[in-house]
């Protein structure tokens, strides 16, 4: 199990990190979501040992995890760190890159092992081309795959899905993770946005300006936010006296206690997202029609939907 036990981390007097705990078991999925600049990215280079943390432990399998002061080469051998910036040789080709540290000594099962990652991350047909000739979502793609050759037993993924088109990212997030589940290895996943990670995740931890603003199973997360900047990751929402409400759980009615006049209807595919003022803010509602600009309507609250 990797534990993190209340690290803290600061740097020219900013406090980065602060007080985060959490524990990821063999195969789960912990995503971690915040805007940018909330310390996704630091709390992923603490946990691999590429800064020293301040305070706090962290560990894996009870053995301590150590940055630059106590270990000359930063990360653990049974540990992987797939970063925002891609670790490739751009002159060599694809399959190369990927078996680049298989043992040459067993041909055949590097070839195996290679074949199956093109095929996970969705390149067998680009196996000889350069790296320098790709774009950067297939680079990204290569970072991953290179990253999951030698079996780790942790991996850490920084925004892992930022530079991969929307077509090719449905199903390579579904390949990567049931591969992942398969292997039983445990997986950090730093994203902004909730769609690489919410059928995914075990768990996800919110995290704002360094610290832990939520944390439990998606579903219990999206029905329960608590706090607006969560309810933000999952959907639009609105505050009405207090309490959250997703544009969904937002009903339109042809009377009732509350009124909003309408600012403008946004197209989404198969729904409108009507955004209308209420008490001096913006009411978010979900609606299968159009509304005109300056209708007045009346709409109910649905927790339960």
């Amino acid at each position: 199990m990797l534990s993190v036990k209340n690290i803290s981390f600061s740097y020219s007097g900013f406090l980065a990190i602060d007080g985060i705990s959490f524990d990821v078991k063999e195969g789960e999925v912990l995503a971690i979501l915040g805007e940018s600049g909330s310390g996704k990215s630091t709390l992923l280079k603490l946990i691999y040992g590429v800064l020293d943390v301040d305070f706090g432990l962290i560990s894996w399998k009870n053995q301590e995890i150590l940055g630059p002061k106590n270990k000359l080469i930063a990360g653990p051998e049974f540990m992987k760190y797939v970063a925002q910036e891609f670790d490739l040789m751009p002159f060599t080709s694809v399959a190369e890159n990927i078996g680049a540290h298989l043992s040459g000594f067993y041909p055949l099962e590097k070839k195996q092992r290679t074949d199956e990652l093109l095929d996970v991350v969705g390149l067998s047909k680009f196996a000889a081309i350069n790296v320098q000739f790709l774009s950067g979502g297939q680079k990204q793609r290569v970072a991953l795959a290179k990253a999951l050759a030698r079996a780790p037993e942790v991996i850490l993924l920084d925004e892992p899905f930022s530079h991969i088109d929307s077509f090719k990212k449905r199903p390579l997030r579904r390949r990567i993770f049931k591969y992942l589940k398969s292997k039983k290895i445990a997986c950090l996943v730093a994203t902004h946005d909730k769609n690489d990670v919410l059928s995914f995740a075990d768990n996800i931890l919110v995290i704002q300006e360094g610290r832990s603003l939520a944390s439990a199973p998606p579903e219990l997360l999206f029905k329960n936010p608590q706090h607006p900047s969560v309810a933000a990751f999952f959907s639009e929402y609105s505050c009405v006296d207090g309490d959250i409400y997703y544009a969904h759980q937002i009903k339109l009615a042809s009377k009732g206690p509350f009124k909003a006049r309408v600012v403008k209807s946004y197209f989404k595919g198969g729904k409108f997202l009507v955004e209308a003022a209420y008490k001096g803010g913006a009411l978010f509602i979900e609606h299968n029609i159009y509304i005109a600009p300056g209708t007045l309507v009346f709409f109910s609250l649905d927790k339960s939907a």
